[in-house]
């Protein structure tokens, strides 16, 4: 499981656990992974019933997935400060990618479906846990457009809010990539242009006191698992912020290339490497 965007710039060293470390990780991490197989559990029972009685449109299990990812949040250590509201409006939101911990830090606040390449369906464990969770998996091919747009159609007809990476890679949470437009072209069909709003959201982690401003990145060749304990070791860790931009509708924008310069560009706008001011916590 390797990210892609390697950038120009040396690696962090990332914090090997040594000694008294390893307690931290496993306070931190065995309490984390109990919760997630404890709930999976319950939101597989859950569904049993769920399925046959609604199908596709979940009221109940998106609480558990909910509660899962504020609790492991809380877990790791992480102060977490929500700017903006969640939208109401049907349609996507999106936001920059930085680390394996967007995955936690964007499904606590709201009630979200996550797509994804296809090729995560079938990754140990974590495959396991997209499916339950409702993940939209999707071949990024400009030959499946059509077949794109069928199944956001589906989904969002289902109640759903769909979530995704334009940037199309994680990065070293030090900036916004360009957003790629592909997947953006889907809300522009004659069924969702006129209903559908799309929700930018900004995630800043702020590096721990005296630490580089890369310290949350995961991205180039970095290994999942190093990378996660160089997290669950840290001491004190940073903080999270979230920042929840006005929504947008799609039928005020001319095509999708237009969309999704509009949305990087208010996501990166309130991005901590934007703003001058922004300080780590102490």
């Amino acid at each position: 499981m390797t990210p892609t965007w390697t950038g120009n710039e040396d690696y962090i060293a990332q914090r090997a656990p040594k000694g008294w470390d390893w307690l931290r990780v496993i306070r931190r991490g065995v309490p984390g992974v109990l919760v997630i197989a404890v709930c999976l559990v319950i939101l597989l029972l859950v569904r049993l019933i769920e399925r046959p009685l609604f199908g596709q449109r979940r009221p109940i299990t998106p609480y558990i997935t909910c509660f899962v990812c504020r609790s492991v949040i809380w877990l790791i250590g992480f102060p977490y400060e929500i700017k903006g509201r969640p939208m109401r409006h049907p349609g996507a939101v999106v936001a920059n990618h930085a680390s394996w911990l967007d995955i936690f830090t964007l499904n606590a606040p709201q009630r979200i479906y996550f797509v994804s390449k296809s090729e995560v369906a079938g990754w140990p464990g974590i495959g396991t846990l997209a499916k339950a969770t409702g993940t939209v998996f999707i071949a990024r091919e400009r030959r499946e457009a059509k077949l794109q747009q069928d199944l956001f159609e589906q989904r969002l007809g289902a109640g759903h809010k769909l979530l995704f990476f334009p940037e199309g890679t994680s990065t070293d949470a030090n900036r916004v990539l360009p957003f790629k437009t592909t997947l953006f072209q889907a809300f522009f069909s004659e069924a969702l242009r006129d209903q559908s709003y799309v929700q930018p959201i900004t995630v800043n982690y702020h590096a721990p006191e005296g630490e580089d401003p890369r310290y949350y990145g995961w991205w180039g060749d970095m290994d999942l698992v190093p990378n996660v304990l160089h997290v669950l070791s840290t001491p004190k860790q940073g903080r999270i912020e979230l920042v929840f931009h006005d929504p947008k509708p799609v039928n005020s924008f001319e095509n999708r290339k237009v969309l999704a310069l509009d949305l990087e560009e208010t996501t990166r706008a309130a991005h901590f490497s934007e703003i001058s001011t922004s300080k780590p916590a102490k």
